[in-house]
């Protein structure tokens, strides 16, 4: 297990959440000093978190957590994971990783190059760019400042789960999310298990999305 300097608590304040489909929630928003990466990451924490709270990293994305894209499945993933966490007790991890860790303005060059037919991993390649550049060490340093070292993960992403273990966090289950499809978003889903072995139902994502 890596030597990762503890991080601290900052602030904490609550904040009202209302969803456009009218679902609303009370959360706490938790800030802290001594990342590693010196990002602004954020923990929502959501009802009563008990021994084994459910635990979802979600990567920051511009396009679908605020502007409704369908091009890939955050949005969604989102709204859904505040529910299933309030309603057991856990916590979401808002991390400033927009792109896989590779940045906005990256992301949409990516974009550009999947509209010419490219997976969201070539494009991220021809770019020169890593498929996916995203590290947890933050994330587990919030957890423990949280008090959380044993989790159930919400993620169809068996790496967030490697890595949180990797850095001494007990993963007991991973829980996968929802499926959300459109289709500008199909193929964006089918290379994630393609390519990163994501838990999603392969059978279930045919056609000729453009995501």
């Amino acid at each position: 297990m890596p030597d990762t300097p503890a991080a601290t608590p900052r602030a904490r304040v609550r904040v009202p959440l209302r969803f456009h489909d009218g679902f609303a929630v009370d959360a706490d928003l938790v800030t802290f000093h001594g990342l590693t990466d010196g990002r602004e990451h954020v923990a929502v924490v959501l009802g009563e978190p008990g021994p084994r709270p459910l635990v979802r990293l979600h990567s920051e994305c511009l396009t679908g957590d605020v502007l409704g894209s369908a091009r890939c499945d955050c949005g969604p993933q989102l709204r859904e994971a505040v529910e299933r966490i309030a309603e057991r007790g856990g916590v979401l991890l808002y991390l400033r990783q927009e792109g896989r860790g590779i940045g906005l303005y990256n992301k949409l060059d990516a974009y550009a190059l999947q509209d010419q037919g490219l997976d969201t991993y070539e494009a991220n390649a021809a770019l020169g760019l890593p498929e996916d550049a995203r590290d947890y060490t933050a994330a587990a340093q919030m957890l423990r400042a949280l008090d959380i070292t044993a989790l159930d993960l919400l993620s169809n992403n068996p790496d967030k789960a490697g890595q949180l273990r990797a850095l001494g966090i007990d993963v007991h289950d991973r829980v996968p999310t929802g499926v959300f499809t459109t289709p500008h978003n199909v193929r964006y889903l089918r290379a994630k298990v393609l390519q990163t072995q994501h838990t999603l139902p392969l059978a279930d994502l045919t056609g000729r999305g453009v995501g």
